[in-house]
């Protein structure tokens, strides 16, 4: 099975307010950088954005690990946070309705046919492919500080 490496982030200018995510998908010493923005989104669903987009460009089942330094996104699964989701029809320990929903389901589809490894990894520290992941992301959003 093939090998990937996907490292992503998210990024907003408000919480909510305008939102980027960016990526890079490495595979056999190549890599392939991308990045989104979404005029009013929060960073939670941005952090998971980045991952769901990077999954659609897979065309095979791989080996995959996931790099990220959203606690949201990678102790979903790293804690069970997702398991006891679906358990409890998609409610919180708070038995409050699971924010982003429909990432979620989408996140998860996208990962059934990959053997997928979470890796939280520390948030503008010296990790290189996470800090340029982080460039992409804010890059969208300075793109669009002037949009009104």
């Amino acid at each position: 099975m093939k090998h990937v490496d996907l490292y992503t982030d998210g990024a907003c200018s408000g919480n909510p307010g305008k939102g980027g995510y960016g990526g890079i998908l490495m595979y056999n010493g190549h890599s392939k950088e991308y990045s989104g923005y979404d005029p009013m989104t929060t960073n939670n669903r941005m952090e998971l954005t980045a991952v769901i987009v990077g999954l659609r460009m897979l065309k095979e089942p791989v080996e995959i690990n996931i790099y990220s330094d959203s606690a949201y996104t990678v102790n979903a699964f790293l804690e069970g946070w997702i398991d006891n989701w679906i358990l409890k029809g998609w409610r919180t320990a708070g038995k409050k309705p699971v924010q982003n929903v429909e990432l979620w389901q989408e996140l998860l589809e996208l990962i059934k046919p990959h053997n997928v490894t979470w890796v939280k990894v520390k948030g503008h520290a010296d990790n290189v492919y996470n800090n340029r992941c982080d460039a992409l992301a804010t890059g969208e959003v300075a793109k669009h500080m002037a949009d009104v």
